[in-house]
């Protein structure tokens, strides 16, 4: 097997590479000695290099002037992946951003590593985009080319459960049945597997399109986005009467992807507007001035962590928002994470039940259940997969790096050899 192929975690929070040495996955570290990168980058104003990963979010943390983006690999598929706007004082898609970021980690996994790789073995979802097998293949087609532009010569996919199941299998008991819960940033991906002589064998994949990011928003909605007045009414510019805020400023202000695309003369005009026509001006002008001082990203990050510190346990848990006026903050309490979260439970425990299904095995046959990805930590996830699976042990691997183990894994695979 050469030694060319390098395998990539392109993840919707975080990316990761690894390859295989004497037998063994070694990971490598694409920032400081950290096995994992923020899939994020800034765009400083004056023109100087992108940076990627804790670069790009200090940068933006820091209060530099820029352009911050995250969440990228969410834009596969769609026609958003292909519209040229003015980043960084060029004219850039958002194709061209993510071939970008992956030349990056191909230059700094050689640099690393000592040698050149001309192939990647790279994760993918099991769907990009739930029930729209079209835009599925429009989304793989996508990142092949940001591959393939960022300097590799051919790319190869295996979905993102099935790699996880080939790292994480050791953790279940000998000949049992497994469950792969694979919760990331931008999609839920089930592998149900069985190990069968010393190979994993995968019965049966399944997933949808939901993840960390729509924890986040749903989060943001119900906590910080009231305190910007959403929910609140505007009376009517001729005639007596209220009508409701619009809200889809609100929606795509806590969609991580959108978040950049919302500093543009035409929305702050709007919101200057809803400021002039609102029953409670002051929540607006909150409103105004995230658009005003481009704090969309600060206040993501704020209900990021408020959702992590809720679903730790921790008290006094809070989304602060000071950077937009000073004291602002909401609490965030399990319950009320637990409500704005509860839509989701449904969806997650019946593409884990499809997934059995497809495999022809049921829930209670499943002997244990691997949970993988940054957002499998959320509580409500490990409580639908006991549920879902009552006989079953839940184990939890590494979340961030399961993934690119079994990739690396992989390219030892005869299926995955290269002449």
């Amino acid at each position: 097997m050469s030694n060319a192929t390098l395998a990539i975690d392109f993840g919707t929070s975080n990316s990761a590479a690894a390859i295989v040495e004497d037998g063994k996955v070694r990971r490598l570290a694409l920032e400081s000695d950290a096995d994992t990168v923020p899939t994020a980058v800034f765009f400083p104003g004056d023109r100087a290099p992108m940076r990627i990963g804790i670069a790009a979010a200090t940068a933006l943390i820091s209060g530099e002037e820029g352009r911050y983006m995250r969440a990228l690999k969410s834009v596969l598929g769609t026609s958003l992946m292909h519209e040229a706007r003015v980043i960084g004082g060029k004219r850039r898609s958002l194709s061209d951003i993510v071939a970008a970021f992956l030349a990056e980690v191909k230059q700094r996994a050689e640099a690393v590593a000592g040698r050149r790789f001309t192939r990647a073995l790279s994760g993918r979802p099991v769907h990009f985009h739930t029930a729209d097998l079209a835009r599925d293949a429009k989304a793989e087609a996508d990142l092949r080319a940001c591959y393939l532009a960022a300097g590799f010569e051919t790319v190869d996919f295996l979905f993102e459960p099935e790699a996880a199941a080939l790292a994480t299998h050791g953790l279940g008991r000998a000949g049992a049945t497994g469950l792969i819960f694979d919760i990331g940033g931008g999609t839920s991906d089930f592998s149900v597997f069985r190990v069968e002589a010393g190979q994993v064998r995968i019965l049966a994949s399944h997933g949808i399109r939901l993840g960390g990011t729509d924890f986040d928003h749903a989060v943001s909605m119900a906590h910080a986005m009231p305190r910007l007045g959403y929910g609140g009414e505007l009376r009517r510019e001729m005639g007596s009467g209220h009508l409701p805020v619009p809200n889809h400023l609100y929606v795509d202000l806590s969609t991580w992807a959108k978040i950049p695309f919302l500093y543009t003369p035409e929305t702050r005009a709007e919101v200057a507007k809803m400021v002039r026509l609102a029953v409670k001006p002051r929540l607006m002008r909150r409103l105004a001035t995230v658009l005003q001082n481009e704090l969309g990203h600060d206040l993501a990050f704020a209900v990021e962590r408020g959702k992590i510190n809720a679903n730790a346990g921790r008290e006094g848990a809070r989304i602060r928002m000071e950077r937009i006026e000073p004291d602002l903050a909401v609490a965030v309490t399990p319950a009320s994470l637990d409500a704005a979260l509860a839509r989701y439970r449904a969806p997650l425990r019946e593409a884990a039940l499809q997934t059995c299904q497809m495999a022809g095995v049921p829930p209670e046959a499943i002997g244990t259940v691997v949970l993988v990805g940054g957002s499998s930590l959320m509580a409500m996830v490990a409580a639908e997969a006991q549920t879902l699976c009552p006989n079953a042990s839940l184990r939890n691997s590494d979340p961030f790096t399961a993934v690119v183990d079994g990739l690396a894994l992989a390219t030892h695979l005869p299926q995955f050899a290269r002449a």
